[in-house]
């Protein structure tokens, strides 16, 4: 009878645990499309990498920060009008809001990758992870295409 007990409070515990781990780990109201990074000029020189956000959720959900084992820093950054340039700067957080999709693609938004700690050459393949605001994480395998690709259709 004590065993019976046993592995019935063991069941109890175990069930009431489970809903609160997955809803922890639950990333299906954002997720990430197409993404892709060009190949870098050497390992001096900055790269960039693309994707597209599509919040499926019913929240806004914010991209606060973003890492990669290829570099030692990588942060969102945007391109922008001023005057007769477009220089880049860090966008900070990026917000996208329930059932929109955001697009990060060439001289626009965009993920930044500097100090490589080594090129990236066409043909090979990298991690990238999101940070959330709310503490989740979201990875993706980033395929690196041509130094002058504009995108996957390619």
């Amino acid at each position: 009878m004590t065993r019976s007990f046993s592995r019935l409070a063991h069941a109890a515990v175990l069930a009431a645990l489970v809903p609160g781990t997955l809803a922890a780990a639950d990333t299906t109201d954002i997720r990430i499309q197409e993404p892709w990074a060009r190949a870098s000029i050497g390992a001096e020189r900055p790269a960039a990498a693309y994707l597209t956000l599509v919040n499926d959720g019913e929240a806004t959900v914010t991209v606060s920060g973003v890492e990669t084992p290829v570099a030692d820093r990588a942060d969102l950054h945007r391109t922008v009008r001023k005057g007769e340039i477009m220089p880049m700067e860090p966008a900070g957080t990026v917000d996208v809001a329930p059932g929109e999709t955001v697009n990060m693609m060439p001289g626009r938004l965009h993920i930044m990758l500097m100090d490589l700690a080594s090129p990236l050459n066409k043909g090979e393949r990298f991690t990238l992870t999101l940070h959330l605001a709310d503490g989740r994480t979201l990875t993706t395998d980033v395929p690196v295409m041509g130094p002058g690709a504009r995108g996957p259709a390619q």
